[in-house]
């Protein structure tokens, strides 16, 4: 997948972001230097953004050696039905996928650890209460992860994560600066939206494991050699 579409992903996520991750941000704790204040802010979203990408490093791995295992296309059509089963399942089901096994221990110790960042006012622990925010369950997360997958590169994968990070700054920036800067309207309105891009980017994904041989969306992928038949005298 190319690069362009990861900050395109976490553009659009971001105000998703807002609205999951938003508590943790207006929370952050003050300080009444500007500057410190500011460079807190900044801290923290880099904080998320180191997450994403050695998430990026490791998926981008694992699609590495799918692509020598020769199955990068099957995998990206995967990823983009994958997407669309999970705009079209009421969120009330894919929520409570997260309240089985192992994950609601896991989320409810990240929690446990932020909040006791949050005592500490520090510049280091705002970037540690970023590292641990990039841990929670995030639906466009996963969705920057998939496409981290069909990078297959390491330095591709997490190159896509840092740039999906990176199109999530603006907006978290600005709601951990000014809480009112986003009305909730326009980040209500901008919800609605949201499943008809992720279908987009689904219907993407899915092209692009098709190699109909189209520039840029749907490129043909070089096939495996079949090696000659020999000949027998």
């Amino acid at each position: 997948m190319e690069l362009w579409t990861a900050f395109t992903i976490g553009l659009l996520g971001s105000f998703h972001c807002v609205g999951m991750c938003g508590a943790i941000a207006f929370a952050l704790p003050r300080n009444q230097y500007r500057w410190k204040f500011l460079s807190g802010r900044i801290l923290y979203n880099f904080g998320r953004i180191t997450t994403y990408s050695i998430f990026g490093l490791f998926f981008g791995f694992v699609g590495q050696a799918v692509s020598v295992a020769g199955f990068q296309q099957r995998l990206s059509i995967t990823i983009g039905i994958m997407m669309i089963f999970a705009i079209v399942i009421p969120r009330k089901f894919t929520q409570k996928l997260f309240s089985f096994g192992l994950i609601a221990p896991l989320v409810t110790r990240l929690k446990s650890g932020i909040g006791r960042l949050f005592g500490n006012g520090s510049m280091v622990s705002l970037f540690s209460i970023g590292i641990l925010n990039g841990l929670l369950p995030c639906g466009f997360v996963y969705v920057g992860i998939g496409g981290s997958l069909t990078t297959n590169s390491i330095g591709g994968g997490a190159a896509y994560m840092a740039l999906f990070g990176l199109g999530t700054l603006p907006t978290m920036l600005a709601a951990s600066l000014a809480t009112n800067i986003i009305s909730l309207n326009v980040r209500n309105a901008i919800r609605r939206f949201l499943p008809f891009g992720m279908a987009l980017l689904a219907v993407m994904f899915i092209l692009r494991g098709m190699g109909l041989g189209i520039p840029y969306l749907s490129p043909k992928l070089a096939s495996t050699p079949t090696p000659a038949a020999e000949c027998h005298q």
